[in-house]
């Protein structure tokens, strides 16, 4: 029985559907799992220590010896990123509705899913259409990954007066630290970042399933076809604007595209948030399922973006040759 070849068929399976499996069980059978001991620890109550465990894994493939070669693209996709996110995230504070929502939309849904982006999509568009110096620019996109840049973006919008967005200098402090922790054990030992690595993507179906059984089913069917919608802003707004910052800096514009995405682990970001600030906590069930729907669609929606604009690049006279955009001559 074919059970993991059958999970990577589905855009985002390994996240999305042991969510969804865990929320029809919350939903119908909610004391199934719910037995005490190991069980209910791991299967219930372990969404913060799976989720701070996968930070550490996360951490540990974040490589500072690469940083040098690709600095100045990397920071560039990561700023973009981050301030098209934060900005949607902002536009949805100031016109949420009394229901905390701004068109069916969680603002912490909004922040976590446009300013996170996958790193093997991204990696892998550009081995398709990107040079070396531009898969390298990841190591330093990669430290979107996770739910720090989003305390940054709420921290700012608090101070603003905006939300209730605070975090003390401890709560910084605990979500970075095990980031920190896998960062400094990856960049001591090689050894230590390939086995860690493993961890990051075996983890991510066990805190999915955990963050599933906190969510009831109507919350599925209340944020999913918003979730949708979310993930076609990521793909059309942060690709976008990633395609013509590059565009404007004279370097390959896909790469700039290539980061309309959102990554599997920013599933995780709500309930984090949430353990840092407790005001947060009534929006977690549905975010979460936003995020995840935003998964799915950016998954499946970005290659089909980027394979439009590689066309229309084309038709411009550009070619794509090993890892390098030329114009070629008339």
């Amino acid at each position: 029985m074919k059970i993991k070849a059958t999970l990577e068929k589905i855009p985002g399976g390994m996240m999305v559907v042991p969510l969804l499996i865990a929320a029809i069980l919350n939903t119908f059978a909610p004391n199934l799992l719910r037995i005490g001991n190991f069980t209910e620890a791991l299967f219930v109550n372990g969404a913060s220590t799976l989720i701070a465990l996968f930070l550490l894994c996360t951490g540990a493939q974040i490589n500072v010896k690469s940083f040098g070669v690709s600095v100045g693209k990397g920071a560039t996709l990561l700023v973009t990123k981050w301030v098209v996110g934060a900005a949607f995230g902002l536009i949805a504070y100031l016109f949420a509705g009394d229901n905390g929502l701004w068109l069916g939309l969680a603002p912490i849904a909004v922040i976590a899913a446009m300013t996170n982006s996958n790193g093997g999509l991204f990696v892998a568009l550009v081995g398709q259409y990107g040079s070396k110096e531009d898969r390298a620019a990841y190591s330093l996109l990669a430290l979107n990954d996770g739910p720090f840049l989003t305390m940054v973006a709420l921290s700012i919008f608090g101070a603003m007066g905006f939300v209730d967005g605070m975090f003390s200098l401890q709560s910084f402090i605990a979500v970075l630290l095990p980031i920190l922790v896998g960062m400094v054990l990856g960049n001591l030992d090689e050894e230590m970042r390939v086995f860690l690595d493993k961890g990051s993507s075996m983890l991510i179906p066990f805190f999915a399933f955990a963050l599933g059984m906190g969510i009831d089913f109507a919350a599925i069917i209340e944020g999913g076809l918003a979730g949708i919608a979310l993930g076609l802003l990521t793909v059309f707004f942060t690709g976008t604007a990633g395609y013509f910052v590059f565009k404007a800096f004279k370097w390959n514009p896909i790469v700039g595209a290539a980061e309309g995405s959102t990554a599997g682990n920013a599933v995780a970001t709500p309930a984090a948030i949430a353990a840092a600030n407790a005001s947060f906590a009534s929006f977690v069930d549905i975010a979460t399922v936003q995020v995840a729907a935003s998964v799915v669609t950016t998954a499946i929606l970005l290659p089909l973006y980027v394979a439009f604009l590689v066309k229309r690049l084309e038709k411009k006279g550009f070619t794509f040759e090993q890892g390098n955009m030329m114009k070629v001559d008339s």
